[in-house]
């Protein structure tokens, strides 16, 4: 079965177009566009029409990818942005008018679940119970399990929300990234009260920050999802990794070879993310994963 599965998040929007049959899974091509859905979400509550211009027009690409690869199956999953959005009937009714399929505004535990299904499919059960984290542009999920989710939370401390929430300067100021660490450490302490965090055997960093961080750690000239996955990075070299983002000028980190554009503005915050992450688990190291909840949307499609 050749099926679509569309992540739309408060940063991106990307969309899987994969051959599922059986345990049989092949990726046919995978996008991403920045569209910043989320923009000004946080403040106001609701969609800006640039923001919903933008993003319909990413649908519109890959409305167009659908029907030239012959997809039998399209399932479009929505997640922090628009929950929070009190416009969000306007985009909904925009992605069906494109798609004729019904956008799936899910919640943060169904987000986690299939985060932890895409995660976990290139690793031994041996390797867990694992702590899934995903940070996205509103939201940031944590999920524990082995096999499947046992314990989940999600929380809002996404790299667009808190960038919007408390960086103005270029560099961020000392001050900033103190009230930011403060509303980061509040949110993983309410995580930790109902996920196990500091339980896990192998943690897991999926989506863009987490991704980045990795290129940065790995040295990367250039962005390579290849050299990406499954990755090894050290809890050290995530707390180095934040702090350069943290003290670098937008300029500076535009010219890294592997940093997409449209990651320059939120990086530092989502990175500062993943260190207060690193620190409240306890982890020596995280797990790169280039399998997120894109490919869990798929399988999901699949009834797998």
């Amino acid at each position: 079965m050749r099926v679509a599965a569309i992540d739309c998040g408060t940063n991106s929007i990307r969309a899987l177009i994969a051959d599922i049959e059986g345990g049989n899974f092949r990726e046919v091509i995978r996008t991403m566009e920045i569209v910043r859905l989320g923009q000004g979400v946080d403040q106001t509550g609701e969609f800006h029409p640039d923001a919903i211009t933008r993003t319909l027009a990413a649908v519109d690409t890959i409305a167009l990818e659908i029907a030239k690869r012959g997809v039998q199956k399209i399932r479009f999953c929505a997640t922090s942005a628009t929950r929070d959005s009190t416009n969000r009937q306007l985009f909904i009714d925009g992605v069906r008018e494109r798609l004729g399929v019904e956008p799936e505004v899910i919640n943060g535990e169904e987000e986690a679940a299939l985060s932890f299904t895409g995660a976990i499919q290139d690793l031994s059960s041996a390797d867990g119970p694992f702590l899934v984290v995903d940070i996205g542009g509103g939201s940031t999920e944590f999920v524990f399990g082995t096999t499947h989710v046992q314990f989940a939370k999600s929380v809002n401390i996404g790299c667009v929300r808190m960038t919007e929430r408390h960086f103005t300067n270029d560099p961020t100021h000392a001050h900033e990234i103190d009230l930011a660490r403060v509303d980061i450490q509040e949110a993983i302490a309410k995580a930790g009260a109902i996920v196990p965090i500091t339980k896990a055997k192998t943690l897991i960093a999926v989506a863009g920050t987490a991704t980045t961080v990795a290129a940065a750690a790995l040295g990367l000239a250039e962005y390579d999802r290849y050299a990406i996955h499954l990755s090894h990075i050290s809890a050290d070299k995530t707390h180095e990794v934040a702090a350069m983002f943290l003290t670098s000028t937008r300029e500076q980190r535009l010219a890294l070879g592997y940093m997409h554009p449209g990651r320059v503005d939120v990086i530092p915050a989502g990175a500062l993310v993943l260190s207060e992450i690193m620190k409240a688990t306890g982890a020596s190291e995280f797990v790169a994963s280039e399998s997120d909840i894109l490919d869990g949307i798929a399988r999901s499609i699949a009834g797998q």
